[in-house]
Formats: C-alpha cells, structure tokens, sequence
C-alpha cells in the first residue's frame, strides 16, 4: 500500500509534464492534442451495459481484433469500450470497428481520472491486452467491483526481473486480477513466480495466430500487386522505426544492381514520421508513390511509400519478401505472423524479444529467417531474390506454421465467460 501510496504522488507531480508532453507532440502528430480530457478520466456518461477492452497501440488492437468480434456477436446487449494510449491506436481501432464500439483513450494512472472514467462507463469486465497494467487502474477496478482479465498475455524475462525489482507494486497488482490468459507456458510460470495464484493462470496460446486476413483487403493487395507489375519481384519493410528506413533504402539500392526490377513498399510505423520517409525516399528516386495522395503506381513505380493506417495486409499481400521492422531499432520487433499468414517469408534483425517464443518458432518452421546485421540482411535477400522456389517454400512453411497454431480464440472465449457468463 505505502509503495501504491509513493507511486501515485509520484504520477501527480508528474501529471502536468505529462499534459506538456502531449502538447508537444501534438506539434508532429496531432492526434496527441485531440480529446486530451479523456486522459483525465472525462467524457461522455454510457448508459449501455460496458465491457472494456484495453490495448495500448496498433498491434494489441490487430491482435485482439478477433476476440473483440466475438464480444460484439455473444454480448449484442452490451457497448465494447475499446481504449488506447496513442493516436496510431485508436486510429486503428477506428478503422477496423467504425461505430460498432466505442472508442477513447485510457486515462492514465491517477486514482481520481480512473474514478472519473470508471463512473462514466461502468464497465461490468475490463480486458487488458498482453501486459499493460497499471497499479492503479487494477486496484480502482477492484475497488469498483469490475474483474480485470489480462488477455493473450506474455511476460519476458527480462520483464519478470523488472516486476521482481518493485514487487512491493507489483505484487498487490497481479493478486487483484481476475484471471490471467497467458501466452505459453513460460509465461504462465513467470507470473506465478511473481505470486500470481496459479489457479487464475490459463494458458490459451498467443490469439495473434488466429488472425484472419481481410479477404477484401487481400484483393486490393493482389490489385496493387498487378499495377507494379506482377513479373516484378517486391520486398516490404513494414512497421519501420527511425533509422530503419535508411538501412532498408540502402539495401534496395545496393540489390537493384543485381535486381533492377526490384520494387520496395516502405511502411513507417508511426504518422508523425511519414513526411519525412517520403522526403528520405525522394533522395533515392524520382518514381516515388505515396498511397495517401490516391497516386495509382505503375511499372516505372521504385518504390511505394505506405503512408495510410490500417492497411498493413493490404499492403503485404502485394509482397514477395517482408522485412519486418522494430527488429533493427532495439524495440523489439513487431508481429512477424501478419505476412505469414499471407504466405510472405520474413525476414528480421536481431532485436526481436517482443515476440521471442513466436519468432523462436517461427524460425524452426522455416518461414522466418533473423539476421545479426545489415550484411546478414542483404544475403538473406538476395538468397530469396535468386530463388523463387526457395522463396515460396519458406512462405509456405511460414503459413502452414500459423495455421498449425490456431486455436486460441475459442480458450480466449471460455476464458471471458467465466467471468462475464
């Protein structure tokens, strides 16, 4: 309680840097700057009956899009209130939903705006997804009555250290949950060992392979593919970070003395940064594309810059190659099984404990290849750039993998209604 107590003075003190950071940012993304109040808790009252699904950012909200359509269809008498912590975030849940749930960003972790929001939405289940928690939000969610799931859970080692080093915080935390959906079962024996009562921990498996790629959107990719040309090879690097950018541009201008055909779709994982991709871009070409001008591509078209959200399986279906990116940067890579699925190989950089167990496996199936470095990177590439065969058995090897791993939607379901029946 008196680490609760020191943490939460400390989260007010820091409340209005807080406010000052969001206005900055809002200098290069906007979306920081709108509805501002509802980090505060404020917004309008919900007279429907809630239940609550937190994912943090854009792949929480991909990833947990499939359990959030079965909440709509088995709980029709109920409003879904999804929230998010970013711009991104909310941006796709907008495009996934619409208007079939409610959206807002979460208020952040002051006991007086989880107060507020939690007396304008009395939720009657919170979903958390993969390990967003908060000391707060848990314990006012107790206070108030409302079970805390945390869904397609996943701690890292490196995490458990962490929780371990302020156990007097996370402890009282992770005893407050309801029930704990666990990715594997490493997972499932890290939060035990951090004194999570076995009896609420299930292992369901990661519900990321359950992901169903959007038909309509898999045609647009396949439409897209057809105006670059489809005797053309095209390599993706999706969901890139800041100096990922150039790393992969240069790879592409180094393999076009080999491939001149070869067409590079560059997706930037953040909005804010779009500008500047197009502006770096521009110094490796002229035939430069941008998705968000409605510019159609064509054969001359080099390289295709996804500056849109919403449209990552879109853009992969159109790919023979993917690069995934966050896996270079030091963050920790980004979802490796939305091109597997597709039947797209991937390929890595070293950083990608995000997704260890999957990528681990991934690997083993054959359908994911981790480099050390740039060098690495360039091999793999021209490996797969000079042999279709090769190129397509690892895709397909990618594919059969996660279909081979589906299953953890219907455990996530069961999960749900033990405790919202």
């Amino acid at each position: 309680m008196v680490a609760r107590y020191l943490y939460t003075l400390l989260f007010y003190l820091l409340a209005p840097l807080l406010l000052l950071r969001l206005w900055w940012r809002g200098r290069k993304a906007p979306g920081y700057r709108r509805n501002w109040t509802q980090r505060l808790g404020l917004g309008p009252v919900m007279h429907e009956r809630v239940i609550w699904v937190h994912a943090v950012s854009v792949g929480e909200t991909v990833a947990i899009a499939p359990l959030v359509r079965w909440l709509l269809e088995r709980y029709p008498q109920h409003r879904v209130l999804m929230t998010s912590m970013t711009p991104t975030g909310s941006e796709q849940v907008k495009a996934l939903f619409s208007d079939r749930v409610e959206q807002r960003f979460c208020p952040w972790d002051l006991p007086l705006a989880l107060r507020a929001f939690l007396r304008r939405t009395r939720p009657e289940l919170c979903i958390i997804v993969e390990t967003e928690l908060w000391p707060n939000l848990v314990a006012q969610c107790s206070r108030a009555g409302v079970p805390v799931m945390l869904a397609n859970a996943r701690l890292s080692a490196r995490s458990a250290r962490g929780y371990r080093k302020f156990a007097a915080l996370t402890r009282p935390m992770l005893r407050r949950l309801s029930l704990i959906a666990a990715q594997n079962p490493a997972d499932a024996e890290r939060f035990i060992a951090l004194d999570m009562p076995a009896e609420r921990v299930v292992v369901t498996g990661s519900i990321k392979f359950d992901l169903q790629p959007d038909c309509d959107k898999v045609r647009a990719g396949q439409e897209l593919r057809r105006q670059l040309g489809n005797e053309r090879p095209v390599l993706i690097a999706a969901s890139t970070h800041q100096g990922e950018d150039e790393v992969l541009l240069e790879a592409w201008r180094q393999l076009k003395a080999n491939y001149p055909e070869l067409v590079l779709i560059l997706v930037p994982r953040h909005p804010e940064r779009f500008a500047n991709v197009a502006q770096l871009c521009r110094r490796y070409t002229d035939q430069l594309v941008c998705r968000s001008r409605g510019e159609s591509p064509g054969l001359q078209t080099e390289i295709y810059l996804g500056d849109t959200m919403g449209e990552l399986v879109l853009l992969y279906a159109a790919a023979d190659i993917a690069f995934v990116g966050g896996s270079f940067s030091g963050t920790g890579g980004h979802n490796p099984l939305e091109p597997a699925a597709l039947g797209v190989p991937v390929v890595m950089g070293p950083d990608c404990f995000n997704f260890q167990v999957i990528t681990d496996a991934l690997i083993e199936a054959g359908g994911l290849v981790r480099v050390d470095d740039t060098d690495g990177l360039m091999t793999q590439l021209s490996v797969w750039l000079d042999d279709a065969d090769e190129r397509r058995d690892a895709g397909r090897q990618g594919m059969d993998f996660v279909e081979g791993n589906r299953g953890a939607l219907l455990r996530l379901q069961q999960a749900v209604e033990r405790l919202l029946p």
